[in-house]
């Protein structure tokens, strides 16, 4: 009976020390997504640099057919309202970022909101100053808004253009940022996160991508 309890009592010594353990790497994996820096976004949005001659060029080269045609869709598309986009638009622009440099905030939301979380604020007014330094100031960038999958599609497309839209509006009003330098696309529920947890908080988030489009002639 005694070492039947003795293993009793170790079982359950292991078993609350591999809790505590658990809960001690979810708070940290928490506060490091809360907790990006402008540095880190400067890096992720930054496009790659370029080889100085032609000769030192290595891999695939763009076509120069395609970049002007992206380029001149890009054109099209600064300065539009978020709602004005077409379907086939929005599935352009998601083509299109598929190879631009990107990062994924997780910017949270309040449910069924388009207020920005109180706990997010740092990593939005990281992405201002980001978005407002050197080597990123000038280009146009997407802001692409996205919901958890509660709710209709009609509902969470309409929720996920104003989450954009309430990230454009905190950029422009409090770092001056041109607003035509940002476009907002929303895509509802249609591109989760995680598709394995479609209610999962990390679904309602704002994606932001470096399009890579100098816009200094049309200011």
């Amino acid at each position: 009976m005694s070492k039947m309890s003795g293993r009793r009592n170790l079982t359950a010594v292991l078993s609350l020390l591999t809790i505590g353990v658990a809960l001690s790497f979810g708070v940290a994996k928490a506060v490091a997504a809360d907790d990006v820096t402008e540095d880190q976004i400067v890096r992720a949005l930054a496009p790659a640099k370029k080889p100085l001659t032609r000769g030192l060029s290595v891999g695939p080269q763009a076509d120069p057919a395609a970049v002007a045609a992206e380029g001149k869709f890009v054109q099209t598309i600064r300065g539009r309202s978020t709602r004005s986009l077409s379907v086939s638009e929005r599935e352009e622009i998601a083509t299109i970022v598929k190879d631009k440099p990107k990062i994924d905030l997780e910017i949270n939301f309040d449910y069924n909101s388009a207020d920005i979380s109180s706990r997010s604020l740092s990593s939005v007014q990281a992405l201002g100053k980001a978005l407002t330094n050197p080597d990123l100031k000038g280009s146009t960038f997407v802001v692409a808004g996205h919901t958890d999958a509660a709710g209709g599609e009609a509902y969470n497309q309409e929720l996920s253009e104003r989450r954009a839209d309430s990230i454009k509006k905190y950029l422009v009003d409090k770092y001056g940022i041109n607003g035509t330098d940002l476009v907002t696309v929303g895509y509802g529920k249609s591109k989760l996160k995680d598709p394995a947890n479609p209610l999962a908080e990390v679904n309602r988030r704002v994606q932001v991508v470096n399009m890579e489009n100098k816009a200094t002639a049309s200011k």
